[in-house]
């Protein structure tokens, strides 16, 4: 092995054209001998581009629909042989191996077929085979081979070419080698995970692949290194979401835009306009409206506090008049499913408020898998995305809920589900007016909501906190009477929670009571 490692010869196989015909006449150009396949040599041969058939470099057709072409002693003895080997070159004499000094290859479109949800047959036929295989062989030998699988390094690579005579260093190489690796295992991993999908079974073997989206400048802490992958879905979010203004997200403002528009996308928008307004992945307030502006100012009267330098997240377009509610505080980002002009006129006064527009809100039904990294391994779940109707729930006190508190009751249930656990939610006339996330005692819960209310009441000049005549939701039930009661002293007259208590009893008889309607739901929403 060498630094330097001329190239002489390229095969070249993509299934993304993109670049593809000037990156063949620049090689062409240095007088690099081109290789390649099927629809490549089509394309470049119809840019005036002299081409070799693979077919004809190893004397043996494709077949079989093209599933067989490049699997073949010539190409991957070409890839694999070491220069400096004198066994190698003379196996490649023998043989009438030529070299390749140069793979460009990308794989088919795997990911984007499962993505259009293209039915099985179809997704197994555009599992790439003979693609990792003459990757997977010339990253082995980057200390000769060059090889490229992203559209991106096309530049770096003719730029190396420029600076060394046609000749590429091993410090490229062997990072194209990296990258190569990884694009296989991501591919590897994108096959895997969906057939795990179809088996239906958890797999023996789990792995998980990404494409670098954002360095970022530090993680949760500035001494924490950080950076963003994409998993190459196109669910609508903060991951393909356009950003309009303002600087680059961070590491925890990702995680909390995540937060936001996953919550915020429970709300049709057809049923009207709805705002969720998150900080440290907690919504400090949640609201519907007439308008979006009211939705806003609902739910920043949950919390006002809280709200400052927070992520609001909207489940409609973002118009001038919400905006301009919305810049009457410092906010860290805004998230919507699209902006009009004028709004975005308003946020450019505000250029540190980072401003998204989404492809729509994300289905909240959508199957998805949740991980979470520990010592010595990681956790693997479902995503929640466990939803309740009002045929679900079992009224199991003597008084049933009203009309309206059955809404409110849904309402918070719906906003339970993205609380930190213990979670506690007080919600009147569609709008959060407490919120109790993450204690380790539900009653501290219930209590802490409760104060914010009156707190709230206190600042904005209310007779009475609004948790009177609201309702509650438990992320999961009451161990004991005693958050039941605080809930009902500090004015609410209804609750949901998922019941099994080994005391439900006991909690019901506390209901029953203080005049409260209880509903369980059967079903729990832990988040931790």
């Amino acid at each position: 092995m060498t630094d330097l490692a001329p190239l002489r010869r390229a095969l070249l196989s993509v299934s993304d054209k993109t670049g593809l015909v000037d990156l063949g006449k620049a090689l062409a150009a240095r007088g690099v001998e081109l290789l390649s396949t099927g629809g490549t040599a089509k394309a470049l041969r119809a840019a005036g581009l002299e081409v070799r058939d693979v077919a004809e470099v190893t004397g043996f057709p494709e077949m079989m629909d093209g599933r067989v072409k490049t699997l073949h002693p010539v190409v991957h003895g070409g890839l694999l042989a070491l220069r400096d080997n004198d066994a190698h070159v003379a196996a490649m004499t023998e043989h009438g191996i030529g070299p390749i000094d140069l793979v460009v290859v990308n794989l088919y479109p795997f990911e984007a077929t499962v993505a259009k949800g293209a039915a099985y047959d179809e997704v197994i036929e555009n599992i790439d085979i003979g693609g990792p295989a003459m990757i997977r062989s010339a990253a082995k030998n980057h200390g000769f081979v060059t090889v490229v699988v992203d559209v991106e390094d096309y530049t770096p690579l003719l730029a190396e070419l420029d600076a060394h005579d046609g000749q590429t260093t091993y410090a490229l190489r062997q990072r194209l080698a990296q990258t190569a690796y990884a694009r296989t295992a991501a591919y590897d991993t994108a096959v895997s995970t969906w057939m795990a999908a179809e088996v239906g079974s958890a797999p023996r073997r789990r792995s998980f692949g990404g494409t670098l989206a954002q360095t970022l400048r530090y993680g949760e802490n500035p001494h924490q290194q950080a950076a963003f992958y994409s998993d190459g879905s196109a669910r609508p979010g903060v991951a393909t979401a356009r950003q309009h203004q303002g600087k680059e997200l961070s590491y925890n403002n990702i995680n909390d835009t995540d937060a936001a528009f996953e919550l915020v996308s429970e709300f049709d928008p057809a049923e009207g306009p709805a705002c969720a307004i998150i900080k440290h992945a907690n919504p400090c307030g949640v609201a519907r409206g007439d308008t979006l502006a009211e939705a806003y100012r609902r739910a920043f009267d949950c919390d006002r506090t809280s709200a400052f330098g927070g992520i609001i997240a909207l489940n409609q377009p973002l118009d001038a008049a919400t905006a301009e509610e919305i810049t009457g505080i410092f906010t860290e980002v805004v998230i919507a499913p699209g902006a009009d002009a004028g709004a975005i006129e308003v946020f450019k006064q505000k250029k540190n408020l980072r401003l998204l527009t989404a492809d729509g809100l994300a289905d909240p039904k959508t199957a998805m898998l949740a991980v979470r990294q520990v010592a010595g391994g990681f956790l693997v779940q479902d995503k929640d995305v466990g939803q309740i109707t009002r045929d679900d729930l079992k009224v199991v006190t003597k008084r049933a809920p009203s009309e309206q508190e059955l809404a409110d009751l849904l309402f918070a249930w719906t906003v339970a589900k993205h609380v930190k656990s213990n979670a506690i939610i007080y919600v009147k006339d569609g709008a959060t007016v407490g919120v109790g996330a993450g204690q380790m005692s539900r009653v501290d819960s219930t209590r802490i909501a409760a104060r914010k209310a009156q707190d709230m009441a206190e600042a904005l000049g209310l007779p009475a906190p609004l948790t009177k005549g609201s309702v509650v939701a438990s992320d999961a039930f009451f161990p004991f009477a005693d958050g039941l009661i605080t809930a009902a002293e500090a004015g609410a007259t209804a609750l949901i929670q998922p019941g099994g208590s080994m005391r439900d009893e006991e909690v019901i008889a506390a209901a029953d009571a203080a005049g409260l309607a209880m509903v369980f739901t059967g079903m729990r929403h832990f988040r931790h």
